[in-house]
């Protein structure tokens, strides 16, 4: 069993108030782990922390056999929603994927608007995003988060403003995604959302995390 994302011994503090009391976990390449949890329960900081958007107090994270914060500053192969996806909302969807690809210049008009395709979105519409509903944002983010071919996707709460098709579709992509070979950590507040789509579901509760399944 290869560990795409290995957490020991991962504390966090902000202030008085310790978030992660020492999580030891590793999440399996090549499937879908689902984290369920209450808001402030640590899901988000675990997350940041994983991303090396946040530094733990003590502990180590490695992303695909690197030690973030060593041997690299943030994982090499990461696509992200954390928190609410920050867009220019006077530009379309498509101008905002593609100046967010400008940065690193490894895809094409093409394959961000086949991304963007498969959110479930026009790739040719010239809506601003500033018009876009909750859910056309949250589609924006995940094709966002697809748009390089990354190996970790690391979800926050990526059904938010979906209706139930728009849920659909999204657990179609993931689970194309994992077929692919692809690991992808969701977080969402309900099990119900992620029970059937993860093969296996964790719980955070005042900053530990206990499996499930």
């Amino acid at each position: 069993m290869k560990s795409a994302v290995r957490l020991i011994k991962v504390t966090k503090s902000f202030q008085k108030e310790q978030v992660l009391k020492g999580i030891t976990h590793s999440f399996e390449q090549g499937k879908i782990h689902g984290i369920t949890g209450f808001n402030g329960s640590g899901k988000t900081v675990m997350f940041k922390c994983i991303c090396g958007f946040l530094k733990p107090d003590s502990g180590t994270v490695f992303v695909q056999g690197q030690q973030i914060g060593r041997d690299a500053d943030f994982p090499r192969s990461v696509g992200m929603i954390i928190e609410n996806p920050g867009f220019l909302p006077h530009l379309s969807g498509f101008a905002n994927l593609k100046r967010l690809a400008a940065i690193q210049r490894k895809i094409t008009d093409e394959q961000i608007r086949k991304s963007i395709a498969r959110a479930g979105l026009d790739p040719f519409s010239r809506k601003k995003v500033g018009q876009y509903s909750l859910g056309m944002r949250e589609r924006l983010g995940i094709a966002q988060a697809i748009m390089e071919e990354p190996k970790l996707l690391v979800l926050d709460e990526p059904f938010n403003g979906l209706d139930k098709r728009g849920a659909r579709d999204v657990c179609n992509l993931l689970d194309e995604l994992r077929s692919r070979g692809r690991t992808i950590l969701i977080a969402a507040h309900n099990i119900l959302e992620i029970e059937y789509l993860c093969d296996t579901i964790c719980e955070m509760e005042a900053g530990t995390l206990t499996q499930l399944k």
